[in-house]
């Protein structure tokens, strides 16, 4: 065999094996990405109570009610085009507030409820650390959240 043949063998081992490994990767990362519908896409794609996803959207403003005595919650989650009843039986996160962003992992009931078994509070991108924020409006807030409550920032 000459030279040249084996640089030639050498560059399409090296190719295929390159691309093996670019097939497997891809296939691991595509079985771990989680996306998200909205209740518009998922009252399109009639996803029934074996099919488990995510649902993401807003808390619809008056929808939250908690069972006395319990750790269940009912709320609506929208697009403000369609929006889909959630129940959730368990601890929210703190930043969990209606007119929120919200996504909920779980499955639809064959009621057309969504029964989560994990919510998760997005938060808007405006946040700002408390020393940037004093630094940068001059004011001596020493709590965080203090500036939304509008009481006692000690002024500047």
């Amino acid at each position: 065999m000459t030279p040249r043949r084996q640089r030639t063998l050498v560059v399409i081992g090296i190719l295929v094996g390159a691309g093996i490994g670019t097939a497997v990767a891809l296939t691991a990362f595509s079985g771990n990405l989680l996306y998200y519908y909205t209740p518009t896409q998922a009252l399109s794609k009639n996803l029934g109570p074996k099919d488990v996803f995510r649902l993401g959207g807003l808390v619809e403003k008056g929808t939250v009610e908690r069972k006395a005595g319990s750790l269940t919650i009912r709320f609506i989650v929208t697009d403000n085009r369609n929006s889909i009843p959630v129940v959730f039986t368990g601890i929210l996160p703190n930043l969990f507030r209606a007119g929120q962003g919200v996504i909920v992992n779980g499955h639809m009931s064959n009621r057309g409820v969504f029964v989560a078994n994990q919510v998760l509070a997005k938060h808007d991108s405006d946040y700002m650390p408390l020393k940037l924020y004093n630094k940068e409006n001059g004011t001596r807030y020493t709590e965080p959240g203090q500036m939304n409550r509008g009481a006692g920032y000690g002024g500047p």
